[in-house]
């Protein structure tokens, strides 16, 4: 099964899942007359807003019938749809070189309509220069930015009529079709004659493999790879008297014949351009991002301007070129950046580490949907392992009291212990955060084996705690490796843990 017909049907199958069990629970337990949803509002749903309206809509209502979209529009939602008009889908035929709908795929149709649709609510004042906050129905990012007054949405198609209310979420009308990205982010750095050297930088290294990887098969699933990619674009180079790769190379003071060598200099500068996960400008906030083998960081500061490795003496730091950036691809988002960027090992900085954005925990269907026991506490994860009836992956609302509205949750008599990714060396206060809920217990923590003198004191059974962030422990960690956090309860009760928190000591 390829990637985007998973999404897609996984998409289909969330919806069809609660209409089948909330008509069920009607029919087998209501004595009464059955009570079906029906909408709050005089607005239209999805669906029928756009079947109602052909003089605009009939090449787009053709694509959700042919993809049986149609119903999934029309039910509780919420949906965000980018609708392309009548004149954008027949100028969409023309850039493909067909003359209807009907001569492209099922595939590229299943895959085209998700392209526009959103499985949650994003009105236009929520949209900032980056990227739209959630993936679309083929699990990828929509980028957005601004031209005077005007939103576009994956550096092509301008909105031209904002935030129509349907009964069960938003509609934008766009003028251009939004075509499926399909490159993989080292295709389109390799695409762009302004980023010669680089590319070639990224051969010779081989990192070039890693970033073609787009998706792969995770037990039962498909699971995407997410890169960000710091791209110096030739003209820069050229500015340090660098013409060609064998320059750069000579400029890193690397040896030649080990260039795949992750301590070789040249290899090191070009992974340092190189970060794990999405992140276009809406996404960086201020503080450290691990480079691919997380052997080091850059340091993001965000206020006037986006700035990596700000230098506070001199005011120094690298930016991005604005335009040239938040470029999409399948697997990741591509930047310019408007120095060469050297290699830096930045000062240790306040990092925090949730304890469910984990790869193989974050691959469930439940996650960020609903909750989720499980009960080998050896096999389940890598770098989770537990000791108690079940592990429960908890998630509470919207109401910000968890970061992302998750953590995880245990109950009873239960010990925890969980690897996280590397930090700096440096001295640390190790924090972790729990919510001051009335059943959150004491425990004791040990960092890598060693027992701390702390106790995190929860409300449990009135015992005087507050939950909340509480320091843990006083570290120095002689070099930037892993380190693991095991929690241990001294009294019978539950734990929610939402994130450890490493606080440099100065």
């Amino acid at each position: 099964m390829k990637p985007f017909y998973s999404k897609i049907n996984k998409f289909k199958t969330y919806i069809s899942f609660f209409i089948l069990l909330f008509t069920s629970l009607i029919f087998c337990f209501c004595k009464e007359e059955p009570q079906v949803w029906t909408k709050k509002s005089q607005e239209l749903l999805a669906g029928d807003y756009i079947s109602n309206n052909p003089d605009q809509f009939s090449e787009f209502e053709k694509l959700m019938k042919a993809t049986s979209m149609e119903a999934l529009l029309n039910v509780r939602g919420p949906f965000t749809v980018f609708v392309p008009d009548n004149n954008a889908m027949i100028a969409y035929y023309k850039q493909k070189k067909v003359s209807s709908l009907e001569e492209f795929s099922d595939t590229f149709m299943e895959e085209l309509i998700g392209n526009h649709i959103i499985g949650f609510e994003i009105p236009t004042d929520e949209m900032g220069l980056g990227a739209l906050s959630q993936t679309n129905a083929i699990g990828d990012y929509l980028t957005s930015e601004f031209e005077g007054s005007d939103i576009i949405i994956s550096k092509n198609s301008k909105i031209i009529k904002r935030n129509i209310r349907t009964a069960n979420g938003f509609i934008h009308i766009i003028d251009k079709v939004l075509d499926p990205v399909t490159k993989d982010i080292f295709s389109v750095i390799s695409s762009n004659p302004s980023f010669k050297i680089f590319t070639k930088g990224l051969e010779l290294t081989g990192i070039k493999d890693t970033l073609q990887l787009i998706s792969f098969p995770y037990g039962k699933t498909i699971a995407r790879t997410r890169f960000t990619i710091l791209a110096v674009a030739d003209t820069i180079f050229n500015r340090y008297g660098i013409y060609n790769v064998e320059d750069l190379i000579k400029w890193c003071q690397a040896s030649p014949d080990s260039l795949t060598y992750k301590n070789n200099s040249f290899y090191r500068y070009m992974e340092y351009h190189c970060m794990n996960g999405s992140y276009y400008l809406s996404d960086l906030n201020t503080g450290l991002y691990p480079i691919l083998s997380r052997d080091n960081n850059l340091m993001f500061t965000i206020d006037t301007d986006y700035k990596i490795n700000y230098d506070r003496k001199t005011n120094a730091y690298t930016g991005f070129i604005i335009p040239a950036s938040n470029t999409p691809a399948k697997n990741g988002a591509l930047h310019a950046v408007n120095d060469i960027l050297p290699v830096t090992e930045p000062e240790p900085s306040v990092v925090i580490f949730e304890t469910t954005e984990f790869f193989d925990l974050m691959q469930g269907d439940y996650y960020q949907h609903y909750y989720w026991r499980f009960f080998d506490g050896e096999k389940t994860f890598e770098k989770i392992k537990w000791d108690g009836d079940y592990l429960l992956y908890y998630l509470k609302g919207t109401d910000g009291t968890n970061m992302n509205n998750d953590c995880l949750s245990m109950n009873g008599w239960w010990t925890i212990s969980i690897t996280f990714p590397k930090v700096m060396k440096g001295k640390y206060n190790v924090s972790i955060f729990q919510p001051g809920w009335f059943d959150v217990t004491n425990c004791v923590a040990y960092i890598d084996g060693v027992m701390t003198p702390f106790v995190y004191s929860g409300p449990y059974g009135k015992t005087g705690g507050s939950g909340g962030l509480q320091k843990i422990g006083e570290v120095n960690f002689p070099t930037t490796s892993e380190h693991t956090i095991t929690l241990r309860n001294i009294v019978n009760g539950m734990l929610f843990w939402d994130y450890v928190r490493f606080d440099p000591v100065k």
